[in-house]
C-alpha cells in the first residue's frame, strides 16, 4: 500500500522545530510528498523495527513507490532515510532468510537488484539520508543514491562475507565504481565497517554532518540539498543524471555521443525558452517541466 503524508518541513523550521517523520500505523515503508516551499521533494521512509532489515515485502513497496514517481511530473527530487533512530538500513531480514529454500534465494536476489536498479534509474535524483549504521543490503540502497550525507557516528560496510556470501544488490559494482576497485575489495573481503568520517574521506559518501540530539542531523542536511535541486530546470536535471550515469560507463568519445542525445532533449523544452527569458528579464526561471 502507498501511503503520502502531507508534511511541511520549511514552515517548521522557521519556527525553530525539527520535522519528524512518525510511523504511519504498521507500515514498515511510506512514501511523503512534501507541500508549501518544499513542494516537488518526496521522501521514503523506511520504519521496520527494529533494525529497518528489509523483508520479503521491501520489493513490493519500493516497487509501487518507483511506478508512482516514474509518472509523477511534480516530484523532482527524492530522499531515501530511516524513521529509526541510530540506523539506516541494517541489509536483509537474516530471521526470514535462514527459512528461504535454494530455490527461494534464486528467486529473491535477482528482485531485490532491480528494486535497487530502479531507484538508482529514476529520472529524478535521489538524497540518501544516513542517520545511522548501513551494512550489506542497507548499504546497497545508499550506493544506489546519487549522493550520499551521513552523520558522523553512523557506521556502514558491505559485510556480507562474515555470513559466507557476496553483496548481491549491486554492491560490489557500485562500491568499486565510487571508492575504486582495490579499496572496494578490501571492504569486502574484510566485511569492514567504516565511519562517517572515513567513508568521505574514501569517497563513498559526499558529506558528512555532525549528527545532532533529535538524530536526524543527515536527513535535515539532505533536505537542504534537495531544496537547491528543485528550482532547476527538471528536463534538464533528468537529461544530466542520464548523461552521467550513461556515460561514466563509455569511453569519451560515445560519452560525448550520449550527452549530444541527452542535450536534444531540452532543445526543444518551454523550460530551456523560460531559462532564456529569465536570463534576459534579470528574473528567476519557474520550470514547468514542460
Amino acid at each position: 500500500m502507498l501511503r503520502a503524508v502531507i508534511s511541511r518541513p520549511a514552515l517548521a523550521a522557521r519556527h525553530g522545530l525539527a520535522l519528524r517523520y512518525m510511523s504511519a500505523g504498521n507500515e514498515p515503508y511510506r512514501m511523503d510528498k512534501l507541500t508549501g516551499d518544499d513542494q516537488g521533494i518526496a521522501v521514503i521512509t523506511m520504519n521496520r523495527p527494529k533494525v529497518n532489515a528489509m523483508g520479503l515485502e521491501t520489493p513490493g513497496y519500493m516497487e509501487s513507490f518507483m511506478t508512482s514517481l516514474a509518472g509523477d511530473k511534480e516530484v523532482r527530487c527524492v530522499v531515501l532515510r530511516s524513521a529509526i533512530p541510530g540506523i539506516f538500513c541494517a541489509g536483509a531480514d537474516l530471521k526470514e532468510r535462514v527459512k528461504l529454500s535454494e530455490e527461494q534465494v534464486r528467486e529473491l536476489i535477482p528482485r531485490a537488484q532491480k528494486m535497487i536498479s530502479n531507484l538508482e534509474q529514476l529520472r529524478m535524483p535521489v538524497i540518501g539520508a544516513m542517520d545511522g549504521h548501513a551494512m550489506g543490503g542497507g548499504l546497497e540502497f545508499a550506493l544506489a543514491c546519487d549522493f550520499r550525507i551521513a552523520a558522523n557516528n553512523a557506521k556502514m560496510g558491505l559485510t556480507e562475507t562474515a555470513l559466507g556470501i557476496i553483496p548481491g544488490a549491486g554492491g560490489t559494482q557500485r562500491l568499486a565504481r565510487l571508492v575504486g576497485r582495490s579499496k572496494a575489495k578490501y571492504l569486502i573481503y574484510t566485511a569492514s565497517l567504516v565511519k562517517g568520517e572515513e567513508a568521505a574521506k574514501i569517497g563513498l559518501v559526499d558529506s558528512v554532518v555532525d549528527q545532532n540530539e533529535a538524530g536526524d542531523a543527515a536527513y535535515l542536511a539532505s533536505l537542504d540539498m534537495a531544496r537547491k535541486i528543485v528550482p532547476q530546470g527538471p528536463i534538464a536535471v533528468a537529461a544530466a543524471k542520464e548523461a552521467v550515469n550513461q556515460g561514466i560507463e563509455q569511453d569519451l568519445a560515445n560519452g560525448l555521443s550520449t550527452e549530444w542525445a541527452c542535450y536534444q532533449k531540452v532543445i526543444q523544452t518551454k523550460d530551456r525558452i523560460e531559462g532564456l527569458m529569465a536570463f534576459k528579464e534579470k528574473r528567476k526561471p519557474v520550470y514547468r517541466g514542460e
